[in-house]
């Protein structure tokens, strides 16, 4: 399956309808398949999030393609969302997650995904993991070497504050390894930790200047911070900087976007933010990049 070309999003309008985009950064959920332990009781994530769920919300959008990332550190997860592809071509594919620390697993793993066509990537919630020195682990390494043996980028999530250095430092040591920063390395937000901030935008400068590094639009939500153009303008010209459009994926990374307003708020602002980038910077933000990293209309979904 070819992902269709992303047209010109218009400048006069904050919410274009019917623009052709790839969401790189959605996810699915069921709590009858897997625990999500991270999800509190009282959260309203703590509920199934189903397919049609999200269509909806893509389809208010005019968003028409979705890549799924995993939730969960676990077999049951990556299993659930190839499900999911299978059943809703919409879905054109899915990152996964495989035991990056122990090799030899993670190599059968692989062997065994990459025969799945929506299988397009792997993640691992480090943010999650006890091991702050996870990403230079002798063993992550090798694995990691078999991603990119096998031209699979590898997704990490939430760097800042404690990967964001480590991410650098991997993506000189696996060089031809592709490295997608998911939500931009979730900065903090400059106007109250602006010390904070400064740094953030030094070290994603630096892993910037790594040409095997992309990174998401994505997941920008922040407690007590209003989801406004104005609020997210620094971190988005930051990334815009150093990545350039070409390397920029755009993301919903819903549903943990419910707590803060849902899909559509960060959806509208996100578009108004591409909207002042000329037409073929906007098609590369919107779907062309996602479909390069992810390999989207590669012989992965033909068929689909």
């Amino acid at each position: 399956m070819t992902v269709p070309t992303v047209p010109m999003v218009p400048h006069s309008s904050s919410r274009p309808s019917g623009v052709r985009t790839v969401d790189a950064h959605l996810h699915l959920w069921d709590l009858s398949v897997s625990s999500y332990g991270w999800i509190p009781e009282d959260s309203p994530l703590h509920a199934t999030m189903t397919a049609e769920r999200a269509r909806a919300e893509l389809d208010a959008a005019g968003v028409e393609h979705a890549v799924l990332v995993q939730a969960e550190d676990s077999e049951r997860d990556t299993e659930f969302m190839l499900a999911q592809a299978d059943a809703h071509p919409w879905i054109v594919g899915v990152v996964g997650w495989v035991r990056l620390d122990e090799p030899g697993r993670a190599r059968e793993q692989l062997d065994r995904l990459c025969e799945h066509p929506a299988f397009t990537g792997v993640r691992h919630l480090v943010h999650d993991d006890p091991r702050d020195d996870f990403l230079a682990l002798p063993e992550v390494r090798t694995s990691l070497k078999s991603l990119a043996e096998r031209g699979l980028p590898f997704d990490v999530p939430d760097a800042w504050p404690r990967h964001l250095s480590a991410t650098v430092e991997l993506a000189d040591a696996v060089g031809d390894l592709r490295i997608v920063l998911d939500h931009l390395g979730k900065p903090p937000a400059g106007s109250t930790d602006p010390i904070a901030f400064a740094r953030w935008r030094e070290l994603v400068t630096e892993l910037a200047r790594r040409p095997n590094t992309v990174a998401k639009v994505s997941g920008l939500h922040a407690p007590g911070v209003e989801v406004t153009v104005d609020a997210l303008r620094p971190a988005w010209e930051t990334a815009l900087e150093a990545f350039g459009p070409d390397r920029l994926l755009y993301g919903g990374d819903w549903p943990m976007t419910l707590p803060h307003g849902g899909y559509q708020p960060m959806w509208e602002v996100t578009a108004e933010l591409v909207a002042e980038l000329g037409a073929d910077e906007q098609a590369a933000v919107l779907g062309r990049t996602a479909q390069k990293v992810y390999r989207l209309d590669g012989p992965r979904r033909k068929g689909a």
